[in-house]
Formats: structure tokens, C-alpha cells, sequence
């Protein structure tokens, strides 16, 4: 369910997706209003779960994960209980950092990080292609990555 967020929320979440760790007194200077008021505002949002959390974002090549891979896998049925038990396996490899159910001919898109192609080889193997229900991966190494945001594209809401 949408949280109706107004211009101040609006503002106050595009300064904390640049930088969560503004202090109030910061955030309140350039959202002209005051240190209260913006923190009664972020609290509302955190109890909202329009924040999810405050996190340091990490460059993956510094430690150590070099190698990206996009996974596409289809499943050999779509019973009730075999999509679930898949989302519930890949969210125990600390390797797999998305994971996103598609519409059309392939069921999970997978975003995995490990160190390299070589380890990679040995996760698929060893995990991703023993899970129960996996018929068919379709594996890509990312090249480079030329374009990575954590940022929503937010806007003012218009009256």
C-alpha cells in the first residue's frame, strides 16, 4: 500500500537516500522547517517502513567480490509450495543479494555476487542448481557496471 508522502517527506527522503547519515539539525536547514518537525518525520516514516533501513553501501570490487552474475531461472512446476521453498533456499546463500519473481518465460531473476567465475562455478553446482523445482539457469557475468543507484526516483506529489 502507498504512504502518501507530501513535499516535505519528499525532500527529507531525497537528502537521506543521498546521505542517511545527515544529522537532523542538517536535514531541517535545508528542508526549511525544524529539528522536531523532521524528526517526528523521519520517525513516521521508519514506523511507516517507508525507510527500511540505514545501511553503508559497500563498493563490491574493495572487498573482494569482482564478479556479478545475473541469473535467470525457470522452475519445473509452479505448484503452490514450490515457488516459496525456492525464494526461502536462495535467501540462505548470503551470495544471492536479490532476487525477483518475472512474468513471462523465465520465473526468478537472481542478482549473485561471489569473488570469481571460479566460485561461481562451485555455487551453481553445489546450490543454486540443486535446489528442488530448478529446471533451467541461464547465467550472465556483468562486464561492468555502468550505472548503480540505491536512490528512488521521487518528486514532489502535485495538488
Amino acid at each position: 500500500m502507498r504512504y502518501p508522502l507530501d513535499a516535505l517527506d519528499v525532500r527529507i527522503l531525497d537528502l537521506l537516500q543521498r546521505d542517511a547519515t545527515l544529522p537532523i539539525a542538517d536535514i531541517a536547514e535545508r528542508v526549511a522547517s525544524s529539528k522536531t518537525v523532521v524528526w517526528r518525520r523521519i520517525q513516521k516514516l521508519l514506523d511507516a517502513g517507508v525507510i527500511r533501513g540505514r545501511v553503508a553501501v559497500l563498493d563490491h570490487r574493495k572487498v573482494g567480490l569482482g564478479v556479478m552474475v545475473i541469473a535467470h531461472v525457470k522452475m519445473a512446476r509452479h505448484g503452490r509450495d514450490v515457488l516459496p521453498r525456492f525464494i526461502e533456499a536462495v535467501q540462505l546463500f548470503p551470495q544471492v543479494i536479490e532476487c525477483h519473481t518475472l512474468m513471462g518465460d523465465v520465473d526468478f531473476l537472481l542478482k549473485i555476487m561471489v569473488e570469481s567465475v571460479e566460485d561461481y562455478e562451485q555455487f551453481f553446482w553445489q546450490k543454486l542448481s540443486k535446489i528442488d523445482g530448478v529446471q533451467e539457469i541461464s547465467s550472465s557475468i556483468s562486464m561492468s557496471q555502468t550505472v548503480y543507484t540505491t536512490r528512488l526516483p521521487l518528486r514532489p506529489l502535485r495538488d
